[in-house]
């Protein structure tokens, strides 16, 4: 598809003089252009606008990161989710340091092979920090090209076409974040504010009156379940940590001792089993801490937590990266996910 100049210009036009004040707009430094796509994807605006000023306040620059252990990082990111994001940045930003003397790349390839570059960001921090014509494709551009077009279900390959024809010219980290800002806040999945659109003369849909149906929405598929003992173990006023893997789900961030339920196994056997499988360490479970409940993007859990005791043995890292005897009252100075933070809280309340 090749847009015609004055879509460009009516969206240029638009953007100057609507977009949102938003802390990372018109930063001139790649790396805080760079953490912005990073805690954007997949997350909110709202949600990220006090990360990302916290994070900076933490790490104002890309070497005050690099230096950074990953457990402060980690730390900072709590909360955010999808925690490869934080792991992967991190490597990233290290790599820079290490190879590239603290300075972004601006050559698309080189920074492309940076540790979880993938083509959005690449795109996003080419275009916006250093005006290269790279395009992008996330939720927002893919629903606005499909009304655009007047295709309910647009192929990738199409899509990043049409992004990078889009580009083509002056001002296109300006031209991205244009049309990413119309599908947040104009374009929007339903009801979209046609009547205010800057470019609805060009829009297939808006003329054909399929707005609303494009793109189509795709069924969801029921989520499957995971059912996971938790083993709150306690010794001396300290309760027992764990870091996860790093290539596991929520990769380093500290939690507590848990595995899957087998069918039929008892609540307070799966949390003796986690115990002495992943530490080697024999444990009675007791009490009942509480029930949590967390879904993930790909399936949904049900964090059955017990107090447990120890009865024999010291703590070994079979099946974590490491462990620590955590006084309850340090519990919130680790990089916890949310519902460890959540099982924490419960196990702290029955103490009280």
């Amino acid at each position: 598809m090749q847009f015609p100049p004055l879509l460009r210009t009516n969206l240029l036009a638009w953007y100057d003089a609507h977009r949102r004040d938003l802390p990372w707009r018109g930063a001139a430094d790649p790396y805080r252009v760079w953490l912005s796509e990073v805690m954007l994807q997949q997350t909110r605006v709202e949600t990220v606008r006090p990360y990302y000023e916290r994070w900076l306040a933490r790490f104002p620059t890309l070497q005050a990161l690099a230096d950074a252990p990953l457990d402060d990082v980690l730390k900072a990111w709590e909360g955010l989710g999808y925690y490869s994001r934080a792991r992967n940045f991190h490597r990233a930003v290290r790599d820079v340091a290490e190879r590239h003397g603290g300075t972004v790349p601006g050559d698309p390839g080189a920074f492309r092979a940076l540790p979880g570059v993938g083509r959005y960001t690449a795109g996003a921090v080419m275009s916006i920090a250093f005006g290269r014509e790279e395009p992008v494709v996330d939720g927002n551009v893919r629903r606005v090209f499909a009304r655009w077009t007047d295709d309910p279900d647009p192929a990738d390959a199409r899509l990043w076409e049409m992004a990078a024809d889009l580009v083509r010219g002056e001002r296109p980290g300006e031209l991205n974040q244009a049309v990413m800002e119309l599908g947040a806040t104009l374009c929007v999945p339903r009801k979209p504010a046609c009547g205010a659109c800057p470019v609805r003369e060009f829009c297939a849909a808006y003329a054909n009156g399929t707005q609303e149906e494009r793109p189509a929405r795709k069924i969801a598929r029921p989520l499957p379940h995971e059912d996971t003992a938790v083993a709150v173990v306690e010794r001396a006023g300290r309760v027992l940590l764990v870091r996860r893997p790093v290539r596991a789900r929520l990769g380093g961030m500290w939690a507590f001792p848990a595995a899957i339920r087998a069918p039929g196994e008892a609540v307070g056997a799966a949390a003796e089993r986690a115990v002495r499988e992943g530490l080697e360490m024999e444990v009675r479970a007791g009490a009942e801490v509480g029930i949590v409940h967390h879904t993930f993007t790909h399936v949904r859990a049900t964090y059955h937590a017990v107090r447990c005791a120890v009865v024999s043995g010291e703590p070994r890292a079979l099946h974590y990266d490491d462990f620590a005897w955590v006084p309850w009252e340090s519990v919130d100075t680790y990089a916890l996910p949310v519902a460890p933070r959540r099982i924490a809280a419960l196990a702290m309340a029955l103490r009280h």
